[in-house]
């Protein structure tokens, strides 16, 4: 399995991101909420390896503009699910999986860099 980055290419935080694995030599798919949505199967195993509260970015822009109903409804997995199939926007990004099947969530170099180093020992 190659490494594979969601997001929306605009977003700084992904491109950042796309550069530094580009900078590290690091092959990876992209995949474009926008354009081609959010994929339900890997939604599910995102929220059961990240867990769906980190899934959801309460800090961004998309989040602070739904109504207090709406954000008071995301409660649990399934909720929040609902939520950012509709308003990709939300999900907190990069999302990525890589090779070993981890999934991490938003970008973070030098927890990148422990984990590009590592695959390059095995």
């Amino acid at each position: 399995m190659a490494t594979k980055v969601y997001g929306i290419p605009n977003c700084d935080t992904v491109k950042k991101a796309r550069a530094w694995l580009d900078g590290q030599g690091v092959a990876h798919a992209f995949h474009d909420f926008k354009k081609a949505g959010v994929p339900a199967d890997r939604l599910a195993a995102w929220q059961q390896a990240a867990g769906w509260e980190r899934l959801v970015n309460r800090q961004g822009t998309t989040w602070r503009k739904l109504d207090a109903a709406t954000q008071a409804s995301v409660a649990d997995a399934a909720s929040a699910a609902t939520l950012l199939q509709a308003q990709p926007s939300v999900i907190k990004r990069p999302v990525v999986e890589w090779p070993d099947g981890t999934v991490t969530v938003g970008f973070d170099p030098a927890a990148w860099a422990a984990r590009v180093e590592k695959t390059a020992r095995s």
